[in-house]
């Protein structure tokens, strides 16, 4: 098929053969682009298919559309029935643009958009060919890594640089603070197992949420006064009903994926819970005896660390008291991240030490009240995004400041007594909510709940319920993509 004269934006001359549809799809909103990557694209071809209604049933599009984010099995579709359209439409890192190009009518049509940088190809399709993320397909063996999420209701392609997600923190410059990151992290985190319905959190194993970008764990153990075996529990009740699960073992999945993956450190917050007769005491002494070791596996320094000196070690979150004899430790600072004096079912409060700021709103009591969790939820990540991190040699920079505090948002809630407010039932809504909302608002000015100035336009620390579940990273990648904002000033 001969090709048809490029065109810059606003991509006028595309509007005869691209944008013409059936008269009930003229009402359909025009494409807009948000490249959330620190790289430049241009948008170089774009290539509608568009589907005759067919005489009996439904047709190759329709067959497979469900969902938000349809799936069109775009493969089916053979190159000649492809009208084509090269343009000339650039984006920078981190810019949104609208385009003029009508975004594809769900169940009939598709588009095949193909980006360029550095002289490199990259596809995405819209909508995606799965109900999750894509990773865009790469015709000349381009590099870069770039995965996609379009957004439906917003007519909204995301396109994020965060398809590696074993290894996400090796970009990232070793002065930043790890209160400057976005981290992704689960709540009451390996409870995976065959378990009571209100007590299962996780879809997935530690290990597996580890290779899918988490670096934030939400550890709850069970201390006996007599024994410095800790088993693992939510609230008063075993994580698993097949067997105890013990804290030693889930350290030696943690330990194997840093020695596998030596640029990456993970924040561990370890909490005591269950009906051991223990105190945070007795806990934190068997910690340090039995687990800490000779600390290069932790770092116990009680101050938030900066990424390069955390590297391949798990950073103690404490979330209980120390005993008296830890108190001179560090200088007579401490041991460990303190977390000791924690907001209860807070909206936005600070920890006792002043380390974090907390939205742990999980009382939600109906399901009426998961529309406010989400809610604060988004008001939590505006916060996250607003503060400003300068590294070493720019004019700003100021080496005795303190580091910004970690921004901790739980997306978890549950109510024990209300199937319709267990972790899974509150996950599914709240989930797809904050994936919506990082693709389409965050980080864009007068866009939050408040209208809050952007920043570095950070997330802070995301904690999540029933990630990975049929494969589903769409949410974790989202969280690391914003950290390309960091690699923007680097």
């Amino acid at each position: 098929m001969a090709k048809q004269r490029s065109c810059c934006f606003p991509l006028a001359s595309s509007k005869a053969s691209l944008n013409s549809s059936s008269a009930s799809s003229h009402d359909m909103a025009d494409l807009t682009i948000r490249n959330l990557t620190a790289t430049p694209l241009e948008l170089k071809l774009v290539e509608r298919y568009e589907e005759q209604q067919p005489a009996h049933g439904l047709g190759k599009l329709g067959a497979k559309i469900t969902g938000l984010f349809c799936s069109p099995p775009v493969a089916e579709v053979k190159d000649e029935e492809w009208k084509r359209q090269e343009v000339s439409f650039s984006i920078g890192p981190f810019e949104t643009r609208r385009t003029d190009i009508r975004t594809a009518d769900p169940g009939r049509e598709a588009l095949r958009l193909t980006f360029e940088s550095d002289g490199h190809r990259y596809q995405a399709e819209v909508p995606t060919s799965s109900l999750r993320s894509t990773v865009m397909t790469k015709p000349d063996g381009a590099p870069n890594e770039y995965t996609t999420i379009y957004i439906q209701s917003g007519s909204c392609l995301a396109i994020f640089s965060s398809a590696n997600l074993s290894c996400w923190m090796r970009e990232l410059h070793d002065e930043y603070p790890l209160s400057a990151l976005s981290i992704p992290g689960t709540h009451n985190s390996p409870t995976c197992y065959v378990a009571l319905p209100s007590v299962r959190c996780q879809a997935v194993s530690m290990r597996t949420q580890l290779d899918n970008g988490i670096r934030f764990f939400d550890i709850r153990v069970n201390v006996s006064q007599s024994s410095s075996q800790l088993a693992l529990v939510h609230s008063a009740f075993p994580i698993s009903l097949t067997g105890s699960k013990q804290f030693k073992h889930l350290l030696e999945d943690v330990y194997a994926f840093l020695d596998a993956n030596p640029s990456e450190t993970l924040i561990m917050s370890v909490k005591r819970e269950g009906t051991g007769n223990g105190t945070d005491q007795k806990l934190s002494t068997v910690l340090k005896e039995e687990f800490y070791g000779d600390g290069k596996r932790w770092f116990t320094e009680p101050r938030i660390p900066r990424l390069g000196e955390a590297r391949g070690r798990i950073v103690l979150l404490r979330r209980h008291g120390n005993d008296a004899s830890l108190d001179g430790e560090w200088g007579g600072r401490g041991w460990g991240l303190d977390g000791s004096v924690w907001p209860d079912n807070c909206e936005d409060s600070p920890v006792g030490s002043g380390i974090a700021r907390i939205q742990d709103f999980y009382e939600v009591g109906a399901t009426t009240n998961i529309q406010k969790k989400i809610e604060l939820a988004r008001k939590h990540l505006e916060r996250a995004g607003e503060p400003v991190c300068h590294l070493p040699g720019h004019p700003d920079f100021a080496a005795e400041a303190p580091p910004p505090p970690f921004f901790v948002n739980f997306l978890s809630a549950s109510n024990f007594f209300n199937v319709g407010c267990w972790p899974e039932k509150v996950a599914a809504k709240a989930n797809p909510a904050i994936v919506e909302y990082l693709c389409l608002r965050h980080g864009e000015h007068g866009k939050g709940p408040a209208g809050l100035r952007v920043g570095d336009a950070g997330t802070g620390i995301v904690v999540t319920d029933w990630v990975g579940q049929k494969d589903d990273w769409d949410l974790i990648r989202c969280i690391v993509g914003w950290n390309a904002k960091l690699q923007l000033k680097q």
